[in-house]
């Protein structure tokens, strides 16, 4: 990979927590993810943590707490995901119902930039609720839109209760790769862990099931609330203290919107002249509001004509 790697191995093979007095430090959490491999075996995962990142989503959208939890594991999630892409582009969840949350989104990039949303119908105001509950019936898209090549979309229907639980049926009927997730969050922190099995190099495939079950086994101990107390290093060394685990120096995910000027000419254009410009006589001006972060374009109908134009001028 070309990245420095942390191994936390003694001579017997085994993890090792440092020293007491580190262990009393006190270390600031932030936005990470770190990705990890168990030596001589074919299994992998994520671990990630989020603060800033989540709580800027959150700003921008005042959620109900029972979606600003569910909007929390879809960032977590969604972040996890990023992780496996081979190429740049942007992995995304969208989970769409009949009940009183209509949709929860949630994106990133290959370069960790995050972002979500969601929609509730008028006047809902859920006060509890699992995913079932606040979507009712639906379906969650997982879709990878490639920067170049063609995008790729799976679709699962809501049959379970959680999200992970989905997450986990979707990998396990549309990708057949075994995957487990875990994930949490407060309303202030979001994090998430995920195990992954790969094509079988190192171990048999029936060495392979078993050691990932085993590690599944030992990931099922761990508490939402510990989930999101712990850095991600320190659960890392409690989960696993017996393996032979890598662990790839940390990444930082940040909320970002991928809106812009020129994205948001390139979608009226997309619109059609006619309707654009019936838009200006009726008002004259177009003002697009980014539902992500709340930027707002307006375009005069000078702007609209030099968008129309043969020339199909950039707007700046």
């Amino acid at each position: 990979t070309g990245r420095r790697t942390r191994n936390w191995t003694n001579r017997a093979g085994s993890l090792t927590l440092p020293p007491p007095n580190l262990r009393a430090i006190a270390m600031p959490r932030t936005d990470q993810l770190h990705r990890f491999v168990f030596d001589n075996s074919d299994v992998r995962g994520e671990i990630i943590s989020l603060s800033e990142s989540y709580l800027a989503v959150l700003e921008n959208g005042r959620y109900p707490a029972p979606v600003a939890l569910l909007l929390g594991e879809m960032l977590a999630a969604v972040g996890l995901l990023s992780a496996t892409l081979k190429f740049d582009g942007t992995i995304s969840l969208q989970a769409r119902g009949e009940g009183d949350l209509s949709l929860a989104m949630a994106d990133c990039t290959r370069h960790r930039l995050l972002r979500g949303i969601a929609r509730l119908k008028d006047d809902a105001n859920p006060e509890t609720g699992n995913i079932l509950e606040l979507l009712g019936k639906g379906h969650l898209a997982i879709t990878i839109d490639p920067a170049r090549g063609e995008r790729y979309q799976g679709i699962v229907p809501l049959e379970d209760s959680s999200l992970s639980a989905c997450l986990e049926s979707y990998f396990r009927l549309s990708e057949q790769i075994p995957t487990r997730l875990w994930l949490h969050a407060d309303g202030e922190r979001a994090a998430g862990l995920l195990l992954q099995a790969l094509p079988a190099r190192h171990q048999t495939p029936e060495e392979r099931d078993d050691y990932w079950q085993h590690l599944a086994t030992l990931a099922d101990t761990l508490g939402g609330e510990e989930l999101l107390a712990e850095d991600n290093e320190t659960l890392l060394r409690r989960l696993f203290h017996g393996e032979r685990t890598r662990v790839f120096e940390p990444e930082t995910p940040q909320f970002a919107c991928s809106c812009s000027r020129e994205r948001t000419a390139q979608m009226l254009r997309s619109l059609g002249e006619r309707e654009v410009r019936s838009i200006i006589e009726e008002r004259g001006l177009v003002e697009v509001d980014c539902q992500f972060c709340h930027q707002q374009y307006r375009f005069d109908r000078t702007e609209v004509d030099r968008l129309f134009s043969p020339s199909g001028s950039t707007l700046h």
